[in-house]
């Protein structure tokens, strides 16, 4: 085993690393991961792992089916670690919004069962808030947090809000909101010296205040499900401190709706702790990108695949 565990993070990632095939090596070569595949599908109602595997990539990209599938993909490569390395925990852990809940379940804070069923809620329900509420996200580059925490407070009006949604990396920041914020708020980040203010291909503003119209339900839903002691240190994203109890990761959880995902600051934490290396269970390495622009000289490798098992062994 290449890792030092006690100076590695585990990394969890969220929406936009999806890809049809995902985790299906990986089944093929270890039981347990197939496994964890069928005891979705069983969960769920239907062939989850067939979608993820064969596409269409339409219904793939659909958020509903989108969440459930980064995180399965994501247990499955944890737990087949757990299994080739029983007596090996990383650090810490911590998920870019929706990898936070697969974060939580890898640290025994939420059975699989839970945790899925959460996932596939919140798909769910993010999907209704874009009917009930739509709204938009764009991308941000070159621009500093605080002055897009202006930019966007000057931008928003009492009726239409929009606010940073995601802290990626320095000089690459989501904002979030209603249509005619985000688009004000593009128009001064530009003015105010960013390099790009690119609109994503979505309706649904998600990390910010348009989610309301579901957040009744979600913190109904995260209320019902049973949360243990975290087994691992995971740091949660709204506040990226440690979630260290149950209240903790479910108040986390209920907040992150609309709360900004702090994912430069959870980083920056970790490596202030001794982390220099950080694994990306599951899908992509976009999780990867953002942390070398994050934490200078740090390590990162992907855990997905068959052969990104051999390159740690």
């Amino acid at each position: 085993m290449k890792l030092n565990l006690q100076e590695t993070a585990f990394v969890f990632p969220g929406q936009g690393s999806q890809t049809v095939g995902m985790g299906k090596e990986l089944a093929a070569q270890y039981p347990i991961a197939k496994q964890t595949f069928d005891e979705a599908d069983s969960i769920l109602g239907f062939s989850l792992s067939s979608l993820m595997w064969d596409g269409p990539d339409v219904e793939l990209n659909d958020t509903v089916n989108t969440q459930p599938a980064l995180f399965v993909h994501s247990l499955a490569a944890f737990r087949t670690f757990s299994l080739l390395y029983p007596d090996l925990k990383p650090a810490s852990m911590a998920g870019h919004s929706l990898g936070e809940l697969s974060a939580l379940a890898a640290s025994g804070a939420l059975s699989f069962d839970d945790a899925l069923r959460l996932v596939r809620k919140r798909g769910e329900l993010m999907k209704h808030a874009g009917t009930l509420a739509p709204g938009g996200m764009a991308a941000i580059l070159g621009l500093d947090i605080p002055t897009l925490d202006k930019v966007c407070a000057e931008a928003s009006a009492p009726d239409e809000l929009v606010q940073v949604a995601n802290d990626n990396c320095p000089g690459q920041v989501v904002i979030s909101g209603s249509k005619a914020a985000v688009e004000r708020a593009m128009a001064a980040a530009k003015a105010a010296g960013a390099k790009r203010a690119l609109p994503l291909a979505v309706s649904i503003a998600a990390h910010s205040p348009l989610m309301a119209s579901i957040q009744g339900e979600w913190t109904e839903a995260v209320n019902t499900a049973n949360f243990s002691l975290p087994q691992i240190p995971v740091i949660g994203n709204v506040h990226a401190a440690m979630l260290d109890d149950e209240a903790a990761s479910r108040a986390d959880i209920i907040s992150q709706m609309q709360s900004r995902v702090r994912w430069t600051e959870s980083i920056k934490l970790m490596s202030a702790q001794g982390v220099n290396t950080f694994v990306e269970v599951g899908t992509g390495t976009v999780l990867g990108g953002l942390i070398k622009r994050i934490a200078e000289g740090a390590a990162s490798y992907p855990l997905g695949n068959p052969a990104d098992f051999l390159a740690l062994g």
